[in-house]
C-alpha cells in the first residue's frame, strides 16, 4: 500500500487551509466589506481537494475504471458520431458542450437572494451531486456503446419507467435548448461587434477541424495557436465592423437571430464530429478556461468588493423582481449549471462516450469539466455581486418592471430598495459602448459588466468596452457549442426513441433517419425560442423556472439510472453516492414544481397567473407589464404550456425513481434475476494517458507502443 510522502502532505494541507479560510471569511462576516478573493480562495481549495481525493476513490474503487478495455470510439469508430477523440480536445469539446447558459444565467438571476446561499450551493452541489452525476453516466454509457440516459433507462429500469425517461428527457432536452438559444439571442441581438465575431468562429472550427483531419493530423499545439489568433483576430475585426459601414449588416433583429440559429443548429447536427463539433469546442475551450482563470487572478489582484448583501429581503419574502420565489426550493433550481444539471448527463450519455479514448479519463472528463463549469458559475456570480445593486437589478428585471427609460428604471429600483441615478445608468452604458444596459436579461450581459470592471482596472478604463464585448463573445460562443452539441445529442435521443419502432433509426449514421430527427429536434426547440423573444413577461425570466425545474427532473433521472446501475452491477454498497443527491434533487425539484403548477400567489403558480389574465381579458382589461390585448393572450397561451408541462415532467420523474426504486429493491432480493445490457469486452489497442498530462509510467507505455509498431516519435 502506497503512502504519501510529506511534500504532498504538507501542500495539500496548505490547499485545504486556503479553501477553509475561504469559508470562514464569508461565513462569518456580517455588516463588513468582504472581498471578492475569499469567495475565489473557497472555490479553489475545496476543487482541488475534491478532485484530487473524492473523484479518485469514484473512479477507482467504486466504478474500477479498466484501461485495458476497449471503448465504443475505438470498437465502432465510422468517422461521423464514433471517433477515438485526443483527451485534451475531447476534455475542450465536454466542456464547451456542458457550459453553455447555464452557469452564466442561473448564478446571476439568484444573485438576488444575495452571494452566500448561491456559492455554497454552487460549490458543495457540484463536488457531492453535479461532478459525480456526469462522471458515473459517462462511464455507464461508455459500457453500453454509448446509449443515450433514456436508453439506458429503458434498458436497465424496465419498459414502462424506461419509457417515461426515454418522453421525459426528451421533452426536458427540448425546453433546455429553446432557453440556451434565448439567451444567444438576448446577448446578440442588435449588437453588429457580437454578432460577426461569433459568426466568424464556424470558419475557424472548420479550418480548424480540417487542420487536424487532413493537413496536420495530430498537430493539436500548432492548431490551438492558429485558432486562438484567428479568435482573437475575429474579436478586434467585431469593433471595426461595428464602427464602419457593414453595420447595418450584422446589426439582426432578435427574430431574425431565431432563424439563423435554427438554421444553424440543424447544419451543426448532421455533420462529422471532426469537422466543427470537436473543434469549435476545443477552440471555445480556450476561451472560456483562459477568460475564467484571467478574471479570478484579477479578483486576487484588483480585491473587488462583494456589493451584494449574503442574503437579501427578498430571500424569505420570495418577491424578487428578477424571479419570484423563496430561497427554498428556487436558489437550487435556478442555480442549475455549476452545481448540478440534468442536461450533463445527455452530453455525459450523447457524445462525449462516442469520442472517449480510454474509461480511465472518465475522471478528467467527467468530474474534472464539471469543477471547470463550477468556476464558471462561482466567477458569474462574483460579477453579479461586485457591481452596484442597483445596475444588477436595472439590467436583469424585465422591461415591463423597469420601464424602458433611465428615469423609469431609477424609480423602478428604489422601489427594490436600492439606488442608482438615471445618469448612472446611462454612464454604464456608454461606459461599454451599448445604447442601454436595461433590461438586458440572460445572464450575459451582467457578466459581461464584471468582467470590464474588473478587467479595466487592471489595464485601463479606456480598454472597458473592449472587455465587455470580449466577455460577450465568450459567452455567445459557448452558449452556441451546447446549442449544437445538444441538438446532436437531441437527434441521437429521438433515434434511439423511434429505433424502438423502427430499427433503422438504431444506426446513428443512417442518412435519412439523421435528416428527419435533425429537423425535428431544431423545429421543437426553435418553436420555445420563438416564444421566448415574444415573451412580454420577458422571456428569460419566464422560461427559466421551468428551464431550471426540468434541469433538475433530468438529473433526479439521471442519478436514478446511476443508482440502479450502481446497485444492479455489484456495488450495493457504494450506491450512495448517487442515492444521497437524488433524495436531495428530488426533493428540492418536486417541492419547485408543485409551487409552480399549484401556487395560488400568480408570480409563482403558472395557473394562478393564467386564470389572473384570463380573467383580465374577459373584463377587457389590460394587466402590466403587457401593452396590448395580444400580449395579454400571450401571457396565458405560455403560462398554460408552462404549467402542464411541468405537472406532466415531474410525473414522468416520480414513475421514473419508483420504477427505479422497485428494480432496486428486486435485484438485493433476488440478485440472480437481474440482467446487465453491457457491451461485451474487447481488449485495447490503443495507449492513452488517464490525465491531462502523461505520467512516468503512461509514457513508458506509450514509448512500448510506438516501438513494437515501428512508429519515431
Amino acid at each position: 500500500m502506497r503512502t504519501a510522502n510529506p511534500r504532498s502532505i504538507v501542500i495539500w494541507s496548505l490547499v485545504a487551509l486556503i479553501g477553509a479560510a475561504g469559508w470562514t471569511v464569508l461565513a462569518l462576516a456580517r455588516d463588513e466589506e468582504v472581498s471578492a478573493a475569499w469567495m475565489v480562495a473557497a472555490a479553489v481549495g475545496s476543487y482541488a481537494v475534491a478532485y484530487r481525493f473524492y473523484s479518485k476513490f469514484i473512479a477507482y474503487k467504486v466504478l474500477k475504471v479498466d484501461k485495458r478495455r476497449a471503448t465504443p470510439a475505438e470498437r465502432l469508430d465510422n468517422g461521423i458520431d464514433f471517433h477515438p477523440t485526443d483527451r485534451r480536445v475531447l476534455l475542450g469539446h465536454h466542456f464547451a458542450a456542458i457550459a453553455g447558459a447555464g452557469p452564466l444565467v442561473g448564478p446571476v438571476l439568484a444573485a438576488q437572494m444575495g452571494y452566500l446561499p448561491g456559492t455554497i450551493w454552487i460549490i458543495a452541489g457540484v463536488i457531492f451531486a453535479g461532478a459525480v452525476q456526469d462522471m458515473v453516466v459517462l462511464f455507464f454509457s461508455t459500457r453500453r456503446d454509448g446509449k443515450s440516459l433514456g436508453q439506458m433507462a429503458r434498458e436497465e429500469i424496465g419498459p414502462f419507467g424506461g419509457a417515461a425517461a426515454l418522453l421525459a428527457t426528451f421533452a426536458i432536452m427540448i425546453i433546455l435548448l429553446g432557453v440556451l438559444a434565448l439567451v444567444v439571442v438576448n446577448a446578440l441581438a442588435e449588437s453588429p461587434w457580437g454578432t460577426f465575431s461569433i459568426a466568424m468562429t464556424v470558419p475557424i472550427a472548420l479550418l480548424m477541424g480540417f487542420y487536424l483531419r487532413v493537413l496536420r493530423p495530430g498537430r493539436v499545439s500548432e492548431v490551438s495557436l492558429i485558432g486562438v489568433a484567428l479568435l482573437l483576430l475575429a474579436l478586434v475585426g467585431g469593433r471595426w465592423v461595428a464602427e464602419s459601414s457593414l453595420a447595418d449588416t450584422f446589426t439582426l433583429a432578435p427574430s431574425t437571430l431565431v432563424i439563423w440559429l435554427v438554421a444553424y443548429g440543424f447544419i451543426a447536427s448532421i455533420l462529422p464530429v471532426w469537422m466543427l463539433l470537436a473543434p469549435r469546442d476545443y477552440l471555445s475551450t480556450f476561451m472560456k478556461i483562459g477568460t475564467i482563470v484571467l478574471l479570478a487572478l484579477g479578483v486576487v489582484v484588483t480585491l473587488p468588493t462583494l456589493k451584494m448583501d449574503p442574503v437579501t429581503d427578498f430571500a424569505s419574502r420570495g418577491d424578487g423582481p428578477v424571479f419570484a420565489g423563496s430561497l427554498f426550493p428556487f436558489v437550487f433550481i435556478t442555480i442549475a449549471c455549476g452545481a448540478l444539471s440534468g442536461f450533463h448527463a445527455l452530453i455525459s450519455s450523447g457524445t462525449t462516450p462516442k469520442m472517449i479514448q480510454k474509461e480511465t479519463q472518465v475522471r478528467m472528463v467527467g468530474y474534472g469539466s464539471m469543477l471547470m463549469e463550477s468556476a464558471v458559475a462561482v466567477m458569474a456570480l462574483v460579477a453579479a455581486s461586485i457591481i452596484d445593486p442597483g445596475l444588477y437589478f436595472a439590467m436583469n428585471a424585465p422591461a415591463g418592471v423597469v420601464g424602458g427609460t433611465v428615469q423609469e428604471a431609477s424609480k423602478a429600483v428604489a422601489g427594490f430598495g436600492y439606488t442608482i441615478s438615471p445618469a448612472d445608468l446611462a454612464q454604464a452604458a456608454r461606459q461599454v459602448e451599448e445604447s442601454s444596459l436595461l433590461s438586458r436579461t440572460g445572464g450575459a450581459p451582467t457578466l459581461a459588466v464584471g468582467v470590464s470592471e474588473i478587467f479595466s482596472k487592471v489595464t485601463g478604463g479606456s480598454l472597458r468596452a473592449f472587455w465587455y464585448h470580449f466577455a460577450i463573445m465568450f459567452e455567445a460562443l459557448f452558449i452556441l457549442t451546447a446549442l449544437d452539441a445538444g441538438t446532436r445529442v437531441g437527434r441521437f435521443m429521438l433515434q434511439d426513441m423511434l429505433g424502438n419502432l423502427h430499427k433503422p433509426f438504431r444506426n446513428m449514421s443512417w442518412k435519412p433517419g439523421l435528416l428527419l430527427t435533425s429537423a425535428a429536434v431544431t423545429g421543437l426547440w426553435g418553436y420555445f425560442l420563438w416564444v421566448g423573444v415574444h415573451e412580454p413577461l420577458g422571456g428569460i425570466n419566464q422560461l427559466f423556472p421551468i428551464f431550471g425545474i426540468a434541469n433538475q427532473l433530468l438529473a433526479a433521472v439521471a442519478l436514478a439510472v446511476c443508482t440502479t446501475l450502481l446497485v444492479k452491477s455489484g456495488r450495493l454498497k457504494w450506491a450512495w453516492i448517487t442515492a444521497v443527491p437524488l433524495a436531495w434533487d428530488a426533493t428540492v425539484t418536486l417541492t419547485a414544481s408543485w409551487q409552480k403548477v399549484f401556487s395560488d400567489d400568480p408570480r409563482v403558480g403558472f395557473f394562478q397567473q393564467r386564470a389572473d389574465y384570463r380573467d383580465a381579458i374577459a373584463d377587457g382589461k389590460i394587466l402590466p407589464p403587457a401593452k396590448t390585448m395580444d400580449d395579454m393572450h400571450t401571457v396565458v397561451t405560455n403560462s398554460t404550456v408552462d404549467g402542464v408541462l411541468s405537472a406532466v415532467l415531474a410525473l414522468l420523474v416520480v414513475v421514473v425513481i419508483v420504477d427505479a426504486a422497485r428494480v432496486c429493491v428486486r435485484h438485493v432480493r433476488a440478485p440472480g434475476a437481474s440482467r446487465l445490457t453491457e457491451a461485451p469486452y474487447v481488449e485495447s489497442r490503443l495507449t492513452a494517458p488517464a490525465g491531462l498530462f502523461a505520467t512516468r509510467e503512461e509514457k513508458e507505455e506509450e514509448r512500448r507502443e510506438r516501438d513494437r509498431e515501428g512508429v519515431t516519435p
